[in-house]
């Protein structure tokens, strides 16, 4: 069985506050192991902890970025969408686009759509029409 985990979760394991809960969230992943089962993050709790990260904790981008790139390394928390090959992306922190644009463009052309956008810096990416050139 999977279990989606929640931003509120998320958060208590990469911050480990408040102490109380991020002991209980890590005290559920294990018990998740022993049973077989597995944790999984849809994009949209990943972006949404990427912006708690950044703005409510004072994160800097690229340790928000890797540590949300390193609960996927070890496979004990998965990816449902394409956050986990995004956040391999070489460089991320710096990229043009950045993060969340590739997380948006990723869910766009996956099964052979495309994304439409103002942002000149996708245009770079397969399968983006980027409007008003």
């Amino acid at each position: 069985m999977t279990v989606g985990l929640d931003t509120s979760v998320v958060l208590r394991l990469l911050t480990g506050q408040p102490a109380a809960q991020a002991a209980a969230a890590v005290a559920f992943l294990n018990d998740l192991q022993r049973r077989g089962d597995r944790a999984v993050l849809s994009d949209l709790v990943v972006a949404e902890t990427y912006f708690a990260l950044r703005h409510h904790y004072g994160v800097k981008k690229s340790d928000a970025l890797e540590a949300l790139h390193r609960l996927f390394e070890d496979g004990e928390i998965q990816a449902t969408g394409g956050a986990g090959d995004v956040l391999a992306t070489r460089g991320i922190a710096s990229a043009k686009p950045g993060f969340v644009d590739r997380l948006i463009h990723r869910a766009s052309v996956t099964n052979g759509g495309r994304m439409a956008t103002f942002e000149r810096s996708s245009g770079k990416l397969s399968a983006v029409v980027v409007l008003g050139r």
